[in-house]
């Protein structure tokens, strides 16, 4: 068994290409996947963060702009993974060198590591308000004891196959209620605008204290935290077109609604009731909440499988198995120490690193691959440019945001690169 589980890692290694008859994922599976990767408590309660700096039609605005450009980035990236069967950390590895890639792929991990660690503070969250709701209890070992439940569920599903989990739980079982639960709390909310009066609550205005490309930046920087994890499942796409389409649209939706509903959850809200504790008061709460909080399950998974794989690139010897297992009982320790507080900076720096690098690998690698080297001089300038970039429209124009100005920089500054690449190739080749 063992031995087994060894060369089925050996087989997905990170550095490996999935071979064509492994490639199983279809436009369904993705889809699927990716609408459950993008439904979640933490996606709401980001989404709540909108207001009351922007009025409603603001926050629907850069909900809508956020959600299309953010999940066309996974999409783009999903399909150079799909067409080569590469993962993420082999995609950045030809794009900045298979040495220098070792730093980026390294910070994969920690922020791997870290989102593990928040979902499962979101499910013990959860949990500690479910069990006080429903049975008053209120005491100190309660949420000790979810977290490290939660923490062994997963450790037992990191022991597992991923595409078994894709294929049999994600799309066949899990989608159904998801959208149910969705749908419900969507009814009862929107219902609860209505009575306090829709058109007063679209027509109020926003304080002023968030701008609407701040917004924008806030709403990618969900979908773009996944870039890192998005071509470790890609990679075993039959078809690039159907991998890149099924993650765009699954996403999408999934991030749109979601950031509409913390919208319009807090928008009915009283002040001094959290948003777990508002969802449960509705008819009906307990249920969807309990069978979205089962949804955060394969979030946190798809972390811990995506950290795992990065970690084999970083040292093959590593399987991916054991790693994935190691990382969530690491990530176990620290969600019992670790509060929800500091989410926006979190996410906002996790941005500034991975959307200039993602810039630099869509350019570069869109062409198609180039030449494999350990350094590669230029992408990795750009993309540290591209940080310096982000930074710089924090500091000195965030009114503007900085996501779209850093990714259109290094888009723009590697793409003209693999240009001139090609241009010497070809001129060698005469």
């Amino acid at each position: 068994m063992a031995a087994q589980s060894s060369s089925t890692d050996a087989a997905h290694a990170s550095n490996t290409c999935v071979p064509a008859a492994e490639r199983i994922f279809n436009f369904t599976d993705a889809a699927a996947l990716w609408f459950s990767l993008g439904v979640g408590l933490l996606v709401m309660q980001v989404g709540a963060y909108l207001r009351p700096g922007l009025s409603l039609p603001q926050a629907l605005g850069a909900i809508l702009l956020g959600s299309v450009l953010g999940a066309g980035l996974l999409a783009w990236v999903a399909g150079i993974g799909s067409k080569h069967g590469l993962s993420s950390s082999a995609l950045i590895g030809r794009t900045m060198g298979q040495r220098f890639a070792m730093l980026p792929v390294a910070i994969n991990v920690v922020q791997l590591l870290g989102w593990t660690a928040f979902e499962l503070v979101v499910m013990r969250d959860g949990t500690r308000t479910i069990i006080d709701h429903v049975f008053g209890v209120n005491a100190a070992w309660v949420p000790v004891v979810a977290t490290l439940a939660w923490g062994a569920l997963l450790l037992v599903l990191a022991s597992g196959r991923m595409i078994g989990l894709v294929r049999r739980f994600v799309s066949r079982a899990a989608m159904p209620l998801i959208i149910a639960s969705l749908l419900w709390l969507s009814y009862q909310f929107g219902l609860k605008a209505w009575q306090h009066g829709l058109a007063a609550l679209w027509a109020k205005p926003g304080d002023g204290s968030m701008s609407l490309l701040a917004a924008v930046d806030l709403v990618v920087a969900m979908p773009v935290s996944w870039l890192p994890l998005v071509a470790d499942y890609a990679r075993y796409g039959r078809q690039a077109g159907a991998t890149a389409r099924g993650t765009w649209m699954g996403y999408a939706a999934a991030n749109i609604w979601c950031y509409a509903l913390g919208v319009l959850v807090i928008s009915v809200s009283p002040s001094d009731i959290d948003m777990l504790s508002t969802l449960l008061l509705a008819q009906g709460g307990l249920i969807a909440l309990g069978f979205i909080l089962v949804d955060e399950v394969d979030n946190a998974y798809g972390d811990v499988h995506s950290g795992a794989v990065s970690t084999n690139f970083l040292q093959s010897r590593l399987t991916i198995r054991r790693t994935g297992m190691t990382l969530v009982l690491l990530a176990t320790a620290a969600a019992l120490a670790l509060p929800m507080h500091a989410l926006e900076p979190f996410l906002l720096t996790l941005s500034s690193v991975f959307v200039p690098l993602f810039g630099v690998v869509i350019a570069q690698l869109a062409p198609g691959l180039p030449p494999q080297s350990n350094w590669r001089w230029g992408p990795m300038i750009v993309w540290l440019l591209g940080i310096a970039v982000f930074q710089a429209g924090t500091l000195w124009w965030p009114s503007w945001g900085s996501a779209l100005p850093s990714l259109a920089f290094t888009l723009l500054a590697a793409g003209v690169l693999r240009w001139r690449e090609k241009r010497a190739q070809e001129a060698a080749v005469v």
